[in-house]
């Protein structure tokens, strides 16, 4: 009881932390977001380093730097992952939170896609609602703006095709993630130094404060991380999965309450169809959690072969 309050709790700070991040890249606006995003692989870099040193946890170093097929599918996750961080920190700082929001409400629909297009796991039907009640709304969405939610879109895309390439890494998230910035940061190190060459490395004309800010980039993203790697091992992954709507609820309030972004009833109407296929999506995912909890309703007869969108097998 007291590790699944203690999951929870670890949870919700991780989600809220993560919600409440374009506040905190909002403030590093006079950066470039090509510099922030060079800072933040560096600084998680040393931070985490800084991490398995206190834990003593090297051991796993060795024999990923010697398989190159590991280096090669890690090498694509963290591009996978710098086209999302750059995406979101340029949204954040241009005044788009709320379409950086949206990416993070269709992602679990996008990762359930995924898993039918190139997993070839079956979808229910309540699965495939979900997805057309998602597609409707960014429809909608894209015959209101003129185009399509781009900012959401590629945020949603890159993120669950990075979570695809992570599936199957034999490698926990601390480590996982110190070895993605590892392979990214050589070239984000050379352009900060090229930039510093040719005088244009921001850093140097910031106030003293927002080059702390910066340094900070280290633990803000890693601690998160660290929560909800806690958070996963005490709690039931749909509850997880459920409370993952945090992040994106809070970016949303923020956008809107915070710096005042647009938020039209015709807007509202294409996100309100994606949160239907949220609910439609998470009641799928807890009944299916019930069915096949032991000695639950339906237990034995669960689909062979089958999975819920929110099994920790598909993380």
């Amino acid at each position: 009881m007291q590790s699944s309050k203690e999951g929870s709790l670890y949870a919700i700070a991780c989600y809220v932390l993560w919600g409440v991040f374009p506040i905190y890249f909002r403030a590093l606006e006079p950066t470039p977001a090509s510099q922030i995003l060079l800072h933040r692989v560096v600084w998680s870099l040393l931070f985490l380093v800084l991490v398995l040193s206190v834990r003593r946890q090297w051991g796993w170093l060795g024999p990923a730097l010697g398989d190159p097929r590991l280096i090669a599918r890690f090498l694509a996750s963290a591009l996978m992952l710098t086209c999302n961080w750059f995406v979101y920190i340029w949204a954040c700082n241009s005044g788009h939170v709320v379409d950086a929001s949206l990416g993070y409400f269709i992602n679990p629909l996008v990762n359930v896609l995924l898993g039918f297009l190139v997993l070839r796991e079956r979808l229910r039907i309540l699965q495939w609602l979900a997805i057309l009640l998602a597609v409707l709304g960014v429809a909608w969405l894209t015959l209101v703006a003129g185009h399509p939610p781009w900012i959401g879109l590629t945020l949603a895309v890159s993120f669950a095709f990075y979570g695809l390439l992570r599936k199957t890494a034999p490698l926990g998230a601390l480590e996982a993630l110190t070895l993605e910035t590892l392979v990214l940061a050589p070239f984000a190190l050379g352009c900060l130094v090229w930039l510093s060459v040719r005088h244009e490395n921001a850093f140097s004309e910031l106030s003293l404060g927002t080059r702390w800010l910066l340094v900070a980039a280290g633990p803000i993203t890693a601690i998160p991380l660290l929560m909800f790697g806690a958070a996963a091992r005490r709690i039931p992954f749909s509850l997880l999965g459920l409370l993952q709507y945090i992040c994106p609820t809070l970016q949303l309030l923020v956008g809107v309450l915070l710096y005042g972004e647009p938020f039209s009833r015709n807007r509202a109407l294409g996100y309100g169809a994606i949160w239907l296929a949220l609910i439609a999506y998470s009641a799928e995912a807890v009944w299916q959690s019930r069915r096949r909890a032991p000695g639950g309703l339906g237990a034995r007869s669960a689909e062979p072969g089958g999975s819920s969108p929110l099994d920790p097998r598909r993380a």
